[in-house]
């Protein structure tokens, strides 16, 4: 089944899919000719999603290889941040004369969510000191190794994310996982499975954050992460981060975390989109 998602334009779709390709987690996921697929679970039926851009037109074609197609819609939604106002959130940043110039470099720039909570919150605790491609590869044997084989592979996708049943008293040192996160990442799957976490951000962004730094092993920069992505929340904002501090740094060095906090004030309530904007123009620099 093919279906259209709509979106208020403008839309950096490169802009997405260069966040996402780096991070898309092997067997589950994969970011090629500027297309996205990955496998889906809704219940016990699996299937696959293709998702690119309609060229000139204001959505995105995802091809669908399942039914229940509300809620896969839904969460494609959620996963391209197609219900955001760019044009509104645009010119909120561009008031500060940090920003608007990469405002100005990269319209319609969305942060991407994720197909599932639990996933992305996994994924955010893998990459806790490592680097991007780090965290990738460790994704991958979490896959291979606790996920839940398709019943036909589909070019490179096999797996379904582990859910948090399958994490909640695994060991995890089989995939080279630091003993540390590895606790940390049972706990968060126990907290789930057991209903004491529900990961949403209905009662807004402190609580949000409150209750995933309750979780051992989860600090405010994941916390804050797991809350713009998984969550959807517009306002999170890891100030911690090493990228936002080097590049609000300006060459001179990273900006102490309170300094980044401060400065990014002026940024509510949109100040996920100013991590997206400062992110993406830091790896533009690295790559030249």
């Amino acid at each position: 089944m093919t279906v259209r998602l709509a979106f208020r334009p403008p839309l950096d779709w490169s802009g997405l899919l260069g966040f996402l390709a780096p991070r898309a987690t092997p067997g589950v996921e994969a970011v090629a000719g500027g297309v996205y697929r990955r496998t889906i679970g809704l219940g016990d039926a699996t299937g696959t999603i293709e998702v690119r851009a309609a060229v000139g037109e204001p959505h995105l074609v995802m091809r669908v290889r399942r039914r229940r197609l509300p809620e896969v819609v839904e969460r494609a939604r959620r996963l391209f941040d197609l219900d955001a106002d760019p044009v509104r959130i645009a010119d909120h940043l561009a008031r500060s004369p940090e920003l608007a110039p990469l405002v100005a470099r990269r319209p319609g720039l969305r942060v991407p969510g994720a197909w599932d909570a639990f996933e992305l919150a996994v994924r955010a605790v893998l990459g806790q000191q490592v680097t991007v491609r780090g965290a990738t590869t460790l994704a991958g044997r979490l896959v291979r190794a606790f996920g839940r084989p398709l019943d036909r592979a589909e070019d490179g996708l096999t797996h379904l994310f582990p859910r948090p049943e399958a994490l909640a008293d695994t060991d995890l040192a089989s995939i080279g996982l630091p003993r540390s996160r590895a606790a940390t990442i049972r706990g968060l799957a126990r907290a789930v499975a057991g209903g004491e976490l529900v990961l949403d951000a209905s009662r807004g962004l402190e609580d949000a954050v409150a209750r995933l730094a309750a979780v051992p092993g989860i600090g405010a920069w994941t916390a804050h992460y797991i809350a713009m992505r998984a969550l959807g929340e517009p306002d999170a904002f890891p100030a911690a981060d090493l990228g936002l501090r080097r590049a609000l740094g300006n060459g001179a060095g990273p900006l102490a975390p309170a300094r980044v906090a401060e400065r990014a004030e002026a940024w509510r309530p949109w100040r996920a989109y100013a991590a997206m904007h400062l992110w993406t123009a830091l790896a533009a620099k690295e790559v030249t």
